[in-house]
């Protein structure tokens, strides 16, 4: 029986989390189907299996990122310096210019500091009586720690990535969006101008820190721009921020609906841990979509799609694949294997910052469940509203 439509285009649908009763019922009877929409007319396909997410995220020929962008709504001037909203060989270019910041050598290098925030963390936290929020007192510390690290951001100034980061995702959240579409083009200009500031800094006087590495860096004869810079410093905000602070909450969020896996993983949180992030990873989904735009007429599982059209692919979807996953909807801390796709489908859009990230969550986690395993739920959880972000905004919990 097909369940009411949803409305993937509206922010509002997500104040409960994403529609998972209606993605299994996509991937059974619709895996790829067309979605009218005034917002974003005339609509956008979508689709929802597997197999076909990661095709469309290879064939960058077909699918393209810079052609509209990577989101719904088609991406304004400058944007198309972002990564995100780039194919090959303009990504190549940068992506190859930006790795520097994110090799294996980078990230063991930062380890040390990022166990030490992370414990700093969980120290205040113990200090807190009563109801304690996570999501501002555990999920976003560390991802705010490690990035201002990253960019030599000045310990104090961590939370004004954090401000900028919510007004820009949540421009159509009541809480986070207050000031809509324009508190989010002033967020982005705001953060541009803070990204210029450091990229004058390290001209000046060079450190040995990424933000120096990006400014002066070349690569056979290439340079970042200053606008390629900055853009690069707002995607990094973002979804070093967002993503990797939203996975945290909703992946503690996951283990109190799931308190029989909650205690087999506090049991063996050593032999548990990889396999645990693994699967919030996938059971979360914080990236919930993207965007391609059809370059030429094509068709996917026999449906015809339309040069121009617009295919969305739905990470959180894909990964409850149960041709993939057996018993999909369901959490599983030693679930293996789990090819999930949460960092994207394994094209040249995979995440740069996929290890740095997995890090950060089994750092965190590893504090929070030897350190607090008493931690429980303190009310309800608030979601927040965007199309884009598996976000949650606010998670009671209690220790004491």
């Amino acid at each position: 029986m097909q369940p009411t439509p949803v409305r993937l285009d509206d922010p509002a649908t997500y104040a409960v989390g994403p529609p998972h009763e209606f993605f299994t019922w996509l991937r059974n009877e619709a895996p790829v189907y067309w979605h009218a929409s005034e917002k974003f007319a005339p609509g956008f396909w979508v689709c929802t299996r597997y197999a076909d997410v990661i095709a469309i995220e290879r064939e960058v020929k077909i699918y393209s990122s810079s052609r509209g962008g990577a989101l719904l709504e088609d991406q304004g001037e400058g944007t198309e310096l972002m990564m995100l909203n780039q194919d090959p060989p303009q990504h190549t270019r940068l992506r190859n210019l930006v790795a520097r910041g994110f090799t294996p050598k980078v990230i063991k290098a930062m380890e040390p500091n990022i166990r030490e925030a992370a414990h700093t963390i969980v120290d205040r936290a113990l200090e807190l009586d009563g109801v304690v929020d996570f999501v501002p007192n555990f999920a976003a510390e560390l991802p705010l720690v490690v990035i201002a690290e990253l960019l030599g951001v000045p310990y104090e100034d961590r939370h004004k990535i954090f401000e900028w980061s919510n007004r820009l995702i949540g421009a159509n959240d009541p809480e986070y969006g207050a000031g809509g579409i324009e508190a989010a083009h002033e967020a982005s200009m705001e953060l541009y101008m803070y990204a210029q500031s450091l990229a004058d800094s390290r001209r000046a006087r060079p450190l040995d820190d990424i933000v120096t590495a990006l400014v002066t860096a070349e690569l056979d004869g290439e340079k970042l721009s200053d606008i390629e810079f900055n853009v690069f410093v707002l995607l990094l905000s973002v979804a070093g921020n967002e993503t990797t602070r939203n996975l945290i909450s909703g992946g503690m969020l996951a283990l109190f609906e799931y308190p029989e896996q909650y205690e087999r993983l506090k049991g063996d949180v050593d032999g548990l841990l990889d396999t645990a992030v693994d699967e919030m990873l996938r059971h979360v989904s914080p990236v919930m979509y993207f965007r391609r735009t059809a370059m030429s007429d094509t068709e996917i599982r026999g449906v015809d799609v339309k040069a121009g059209d617009k295919v969305t692919v739905w990470y959180g979807a894909a990964n409850r694949d149960e041709d993939v996953f057996p018993d999909s909807q369901a959490f599983d801390v030693g679930r293996a294997p789990n090819e999930h796709i949460a960092f994207g489908g394994r094209g040249p859009h995979y995440c740069l910052g996929a290890s740095l990230a997995k890090l950060e969550i089994k750092v965190m986690f590893k504090e929070v469940l030897t350190r607090i395993p008493s931690m429980r739920l303190a009310g309800e959880a608030q979601h927040l509203q965007s199309t884009l972000i598996n976000g949650i905004r606010h998670l009671p919990v209690a220790y004491s």
